[in-house]
């Protein structure tokens, strides 16, 4: 008895619609999700790289590009916490699986690109007059730091002149 009701089942799910209809879900905020990353603020520092427990995230430098290895990253958050600059951040929707393994690169704009290379060069021109800056100073100021250094070394050389009392009593007799 049992095989013919569940071949009434099976024959009643065959022929007829689902019962059920796909939903497309939004996951709530702070939900772990994919890894994002805005090219405009990250200057290729590497941290990611460096932080990253399963080694999904490269960073090419000379070709200024980040990459990412999707179905590798486990949604840790350490890539997110550990940037400086605060460019990563973790998006709501999950990774979708795929039957191949997919890389993602980004590649900074070329306004990034500039960017960051002006505020390199100004930064070595910062160091440039800082050092040239304390040059001056030291060629300016070079007795005066002489003269604070001779004060202390004053007072033991008269010192050294005085004889202690056990050589002078000899002297004296």
């Amino acid at each position: 008895m049992a095989i013919v009701s569940f071949k009434n089942t099976v024959i009643h799910n065959l022929l007829s619609k689902p019962k059920t209809r796909k939903v497309e879900k939004e996951y709530p905020q702070g939900t772990r999700g994919h890894v994002e990353n805005d090219m405009d603020l990250c200057i290729l520092c590497g941290l990611c790289s460096i932080k990253c427990p399963t080694h999904a995230i490269t960073v090419d430098k000379a070709e200024k590009t980040w990459s990412i290895r999707p179905m590798s990253c486990i949604q840790c958050r350490c890539c997110v916490d550990n940037c400086p600059k605060k460019s990563l951040s973790m998006g709501l929707r999950f990774q979708e699986p795929g039957s191949e393994k997919v890389t993602k690169t980004f590649k900074q704009s070329e306004k990034a690109i500039a960017a960051q290379e002006a505020l390199m060069k100004a930064a070595k021109e910062r160091a440039a007059a800082a050092a040239a800056a304390k040059a001056a100073q030291a060629a300016q100021g070079g007795a005066a730091p002489a003269a604070n250094a001779g004060a202390p070394a004053a007072n033991p050389a008269p010192a050294a002149n005085v004889q202690p009392e056990a050589q002078k009593a000899p002297e004296e007799k």
